[in-house]
């Protein structure tokens, strides 16, 4: 009986969570000043092979669109997880 792809990689929940994480974050401060950030959430779940990634984002800075860099962080933190199952 084989196991479900991404299990076969060995690779750790609390692994997946992190680097999703960890991507998230980096995203959201290469685009914004620490000090322009007021408050932030990133949410990573990993449950049976399945990733969900919720970032919030609330910036004092009006240059910069919340929403469009909380949307890109959460593809980047998708995008590591797959690096990771690769």
């Amino acid at each position: 009986m084989s196991a479900p792809a991404a299990t076969e990689t060995m690779v750790e929940d609390s692994e997946v969570v992190q680097t999703a994480a960890d991507a998230a974050e980096n995203v959201i401060f290469s685009r914004c000043d620490r000090s322009a950030v007021a408050d932030f959430d990133i949410t990573v779940t990993f449950e049976d092979d399945v990733l969900e990634v919720d970032v919030y984002l609330n910036v004092e800075d009006d240059r910069i669109d919340e929403q469009q860099v909380a949307d890109d962080a959460a593809l980047a933190a998708r995008g590591a997880v797959d690096e990771l199952f690769s």
